[in-house]
Formats: C-alpha cells, structure tokens, sequence
C-alpha cells in the first residue's frame, strides 16, 4: 500500500502529531515552526495533504492520527527490504549487522522475535 509511504518531511510531521495527538491546528503550528522551522504555511499544505491520502485527520481544528507510526514503520521496513535486498531479510541482517556485535541481551532479543514469527 503506497498511501504509508511517508518522505523524511511528512515523517517528522507525523511524528510530531504520533509525538502530540490529538493536538490542536494552532499548537500544531507552533510545534512546525519551532521543531521543524515551518511557515504556517508550510504546515497547513503538508497537513492537507496527510489527510486527503487517509494519514492524519483534521476535524474541528483537532489533528489526530488514522494510521499508526508502527504501521508507517511495517511498511516502509518490508519496501527497503524488498528493493535493496530482493525481499530476503536473512541478506538485509547479514548486511545490516556487518561487523557490529550484539551483546547477550540484542542477541537474545533477537531470538525471541524469531521464534514468535516461526510459530
């Protein structure tokens, strides 16, 4: 589903509205300019646009959130996994953790979030 892809600016808005919500239009201005150095402007444009790809919601000068940063964040993990790594996640591992070491607690981490999708 491409309406989760999100570039690095929307993704900064969301956050600031996941970070936020619900918040008002007005202190969602204010946040813009101070975090994110927006014209109100700038932000009304970017939060129009959220809205009509199904994102965010604005009613009553309320914004909330319709898709969740977790899901925002499920979408974008399997398209890089897909383009970069042919859709393999044990190549995007390998190539992800190079040379880096996990201590005990990542690696068991890890394991743990293994076995629950095996099951």
């Amino acid at each position: 589903m491409e309406m989760y892809k999100l570039y690095d600016a929307e993704y900064k808005f969301a956050s600031l509205i996941w970070s936020n919500e619900p918040i008002n239009s007005t202190e969602l201005v204010k946040l813009c300019q101070e975090q994110l150095g927006w014209k109100k402007s700038t932000t009304y444009t970017v939060l129009r646009k959220l809205c009509s790809r199904g994102i965010l919601h604005n009613e009553a000068a309320v914004v909330t959130a319709l898709v969740k940063r977790e899901e925002v964040q499920e979408f974008e993990s399997e398209a890089l996994i897909d383009k970069s790594f042919g859709g393999s996640l044990p190549t995007f591992l390998t190539a992800f953790l190079g040379k880096k070491k996990l201590s005990a607690k990542e690696a068991a981490e890890l394991k743990r979030i293994i076995e629950e999708a095996a099951e």
